[in-house]
């Protein structure tokens, strides 16, 4: 078995979690990621197939095993037969993402939107003006 390694930004920029390099090199900097349970500081660390990654990437802990090292940065599917994921993220449920929307909201929190404010001069018997006279 050959003893082959490669520095932990390349790896993490190969199998496409961020899109730049740089960006790579600066998240392993960061003190955010860790290497088998030990917090890693600098892009330079090296990695090595069964080696397993913990860190934090769009509001998941991700938990990735290295499969293999990879000789380039290629498409999605190569990338994604670089590692394993232990602790795939949880899909979110399409009632959460309509409520991520920025018009819903809880019942009474804050202004209401024109369309409640409609239904509630409609209810009032309102007119258009909000004062009992006729809009002309």
């Amino acid at each position: 078995m050959t003893d082959a390694t490669l520095r932990m930004d390349k790896w993490l920029w190969y199998t496409r979690f961020f899109k730049s390099r740089t960006l790579a090199g600066t998240f392993c900097g960061s003190g955010k990621l860790r290497l088998n349970g030990q917090v890693i500081r600098k892009s330079n660390q090296t990695l090595k197939p069964d080696d397993v990654l913990t860190f934090p990437l769009n509001n998941y802990v991700r938990v990735i095993k290295v499969v293999t090292l990879g000789t380039r940065r290629g498409p999605a599917l190569e990338a994604q037969g670089l590692y394993e994921d232990l602790d795939p993220p949880v899909p979110v449920k399409k009632e959460e993402r309509i409520r991520s929307g920025t018009a819903v909201r809880d019942a009474g929190a804050g202004r209401p939107t024109k369309t409640e404010r409609r239904a509630t001069d409609k209810l009032r018997d309102r007119d258009a003006w909000g004062d009992g006279r006729d809009a002309e």
